[in-house]
């Protein structure tokens, strides 16, 4: 539920980062509870809030500051071999964790991958965070990919701030992210598909995976079964069995 975080050891981040990061980022996506749109695909629960979906992933630091406001939150206890992968793969100062579930949620005590799910902060290959691009790993799955424009610009300006904050106390971070705006450079250029990243400014652009050209996004692309409500019946009907 976040960019890779197999990178070397990092310092810098404290639970007062986070503290203050969660001050600053406290807006909802959209205007509504995005979570009901994919939840009749998602055994009946919004897509981000299952870790059968996403493993939230997180530094330590964050961690200890979470467990110090609320028990909402516990380390996360692998089921399956792909769930060991994930919790055996991260950096020493990350884990992965799991909350009560979508019943229990507590906003204020959410994490920045939560918070900020499905966006991460895109960064050019001359080091510019241009804006919040996506997940793309989550297309066919997640609703507000296909529904970009419902994004509010609150929302974008906060988390560019946060990421931003979380960046200046470990430059480890915008590593992570510059590498993983990488990946999905060659991703979409195999695809052959333009890039759509949301702006703190309330625009959106596409960016072309080579090169620098970028240009206003006018047409929101859909995916998967939320290309149409045909669609979204028949992945409904499927689902149900």
């Amino acid at each position: 539920m976040s960019a890779s975080k197999k990178k070397k050891k990092r310092q810098g981040q404290t639970p007062d980062t986070y503290r203050r990061i969660f001050d600053v980022f406290k807006a909802p996506v959209c205007e509504f509870d995005c979570g009901e749109k994919c939840a009749p695909l998602s055994g009946g629960e919004s897509l981000c809030c299952s870790t059968g979906v996403a493993i939230p992933v997180a530094n330590k630091a964050e961690f200890k500051f979470l467990r110090s406001r609320s028990d909402l939150w516990h380390e996360f206890v692998p089921a399956d071999a792909a769930g060991r992968k994930v919790a055996d793969e991260l950096a020493d100062e990350c884990m992965a964790m799991e909350c009560k579930g979508v019943r229990h949620c507590e906003r204020d005590n959410r994490s920045l991958a939560c918070r900020a799910f499905p966006f991460f902060p895109y960064i050019t290959r001359e080091g510019t965070m241009l804006g919040l691009s996506y997940y793309w790993d989550f297309e066919d799955r997640c609703w507000l990919i296909s529904n970009l424009e419902r994004v509010t610009v609150t929302f974008v300006r906060q988390a560019m701030a946060a990421f931003l904050m979380l960046m200046a106390d470990d430059q480890g971070e915008f590593d992570v992210y510059k590498d993983h705006s990488a990946v999905m450079r060659r991703v979409f250029s195999r695809w052959r598909q333009d890039i759509p990243v949301l702006t703190p400014d309330g625009n959106a652009l596409s960016v072309k995976p080579r090169g620098a050209a970028v240009r206003r996004l006018t047409t929101f692309y859909t995916h998967g079964p939320y290309q149409s409500a045909e669609a979204f019946a028949r992945a409904v009907r499927e689902q149900s069995g």
